[in-house]
């Protein structure tokens, strides 16, 4: 599954770069989306991005968002990490409303665990809040405040563009989340899809430091916030494989490939794999391919 990048979003909106977008400083922009026309039933595939994004949408549609759909109507505040694969499915052929994106150095330093700790950003949790007449106008002002300062010349307009940030966050957590929830018919595919996208996004091993922490059913479940019997039998009905299955496959064409591309030892690459002693490594790529990781090396 494709991860779109800021560089994509650009590229595919509007086809042109700002300035800024590969700054150490982290990258922020804001949008207004009267301008967008989005066909009717149009429905985006599942990808992850790598930057967050929150919108205020007007207009009719639904959120696909795990085993989940979210039904929108009237106006809705929607908060995306990074984590989260999801799509959109427009009802409206119109859209209005206003949307900023930003990446998580754009933060840093804000909070002790990142913008993760914003419980707005959880994973599990539910991205949509259903706002009033009152509450769209509070909330419309702050876009428009953070429009103001990107164009302005002021020294420290991105400190006051995190504060709105910030009480954007915070004041969602004022309203409750939207209850309109139904499971969508093809829930099993779209949980499968998901698994798939988590499972994915923690390859490639490309550094000694990095390593694969979800190695188990439980592990995708968790993120998820679904039980993993629920996972599993998902997963089994619509691909004829376990969860471990996957998990196992994947694991072992990453060892492979690392094992005849990288000149890491056999105890690196097993623990950057989640292997905690060498011989449980060897254990399974012998249990997977007859073959030792040494062995396989030298062939």
């Amino acid at each position: 599954m494709a991860i779109e990048t800021i560089e994509d979003f650009y590229k595919n909106k509007f086809d042109w770069m700002p300035d800024n977008v590969q700054q150490n400083i982290g990258h922020f922009n804001v949008f207004k989306m009267d301008n967008y026309t989005v066909p009717t039933g149009k429905q985006m595939t599942y990808s992850r991005r790598n930057y967050y994004k929150i919108s205020l949408t007007r207009g009719e549609g639904v959120l696909h968002y795990a085993d989940r759909s979210i039904q929108l109507t009237g106006t809705s505040l929607m908060f995306f990490n990074p984590q989260v694969p999801y799509t959109f499915e427009s009802l409206v052929d119109h859209r209005s409303g206003f949307f900023c994106i930003f990446t998580d150095e754009f933060f840093t330093g804000r909070f002790r665990g990142g913008l993760s700790d914003l419980p707005v950003f959880a994973l599990g949790g539910r991205p949509i809040y259903a706002l009033n007449e009152e509450q769209e106008d509070y909330v419309a002002t702050l876009f428009m405040k953070m429009l103001d300062e990107l164009n302005s010349d002021f020294d420290f307009k991105y400190e006051l563009i995190k504060n709105y940030i910030t009480e954007l966050a915070y004041y969602a957590l004022k309203t409750k989340p939207s209850e309109n929830l139904y499971k969508h018919i093809d829930a099993k595919s779209r949980i499968t899809s998901v698994f798939t996208e988590l499972l994915e996004r923690q390859f490639p091993i490309e550094a000694l430091t990095q390593r694969f922490s979800m190695r188990s059913a439980n592990d995708f479940a968790q993120r998820l916030s679904v039980h993993v019997n629920h996972l599993n039998r998902a997963i089994r009905e619509t691909t004829g494989k376990t969860t471990t299955d996957h998990i196992a496959e994947r694991l072992l064409r990453e060892a492979k490939v690392l094992l005849k591309q990288t000149d890491w030892n056999i105890s690196e690459i097993g623990y950057c794999l989640g292997f905690e002693e060498p011989t449980h490594f060897n254990n399974f790529f012998k249990k997977q391919t007859q073959l030792t990781p040494t062995s396989f090396r030298n062939v």
